[in-house]
């Protein structure tokens, strides 16, 4: 059986009160081996870290969403600083920039992204960015604080080929959410193009649910339908993808936090 990873999902969320349980023992049952619950504002903080304590093969991440810049404070910051330590908080986010939805002042979001950065650079946590309408953005300020050291993920990536081509350039790691398995995103261009290696996969549910499931809830169960599409356009073995992707996500998420180069 193969054993899958989801890098990116949001166990937290009210979506699962009702079955959270449930929901995490059907992903075990398809064979998925690791979860990150990621908590994007200070409400959901205390509930991951119940979630990954009580749940071995679930981990955590923190951040400030872009939509919720516009609450950055001090004290929002010393709250997040005090659940970086949590030896299961492996991810610092998911921060950046979300231009399509506009829901803090884009002023606001860059500051806030920007902060973050430095905050995830002093813990030593890979960085996972939420970029959405804000390409060119984005990539200024990868370029200016050299976030592809140690570890940087765009999560649910949508941007075109010629944005992936860069970013991989500059050591970024590409996650592949179920927007795979639809008609026309694009993906499966980015997909054939980037090196298996680079890539990462993700549900980001109760969000963007993969064909054939789309229309319902998603759930990390269902990361294996995002593994198989990656493989069948790469072509090659759904084994060998799903074993790559696992390596990978250990090598960013759980080999350790350390300092970033250049720092003492």
């Amino acid at each position: 059986m193969s054993m899958f990873v989801d890098s990116h999902c949001h166990l937290e969320l009210e979506e699962y009160d009702e079955d959270r349980e449930a929901v995490i023992d059907r992903a075990y049952g398809a064979g998925v081996t690791r979860m990150i619950t990621v908590g994007t504002e200070v409400r959901y903080f205390p509930r991951v870290v119940e979630i990954i304590e009580a749940h071995p093969q679930v981990y955590g991440a923190l951040g400030i969403h872009p939509h919720n810049a516009k609450d950055y404070s001090p004290e929002i910051e010393e709250t997040v600083k005090g659940f970086l330590n949590h030896p299961k908080v492996v991810g610092y986010g998911e921060i950046g920039l979300d231009f399509y939805r506009d829901h803090s002042p884009r002023a606001l979001q860059v500051e806030a992204f920007r902060r973050q950065i430095e905050l995830a650079r002093v813990a030593g946590l890979p960085v996972i960015i939420h970029s959405r309408n804000a390409r060119q953005e984005t990539l200024e300020i990868v370029k200016e604080t050299h976030l592809q050291v140690p570890r940087t993920v765009v999560h649910c990536y949508s941007y075109d080929l010629a944005t992936a081509k860069k970013l991989l350039d500059m050591g970024i790691y590409l996650s592949i959410p179920g927007t795979v398995t639809y008609p026309d995103t694009g993906l499966t261009k980015i997909v054939r193009h980037a090196p298996l290696d680079r890539l990462l996969s993700e549900t980001d549910a109760p969000f963007l649910t993969p064909v054939p499931k789309r229309g319902k809830r998603n759930e990390p169960a269902f990361v294996k339908l995002v593994v198989e599409r990656i493989a069948s356009i790469k072509e090659k073995p759904v084994d060998e993808v799903a074993s790559v992707l696992t390596d990978t996500f250990e090598t960013v998420f759980l080999s350790g936090r350390g300092k970033v180069e250049g720092e003492r």
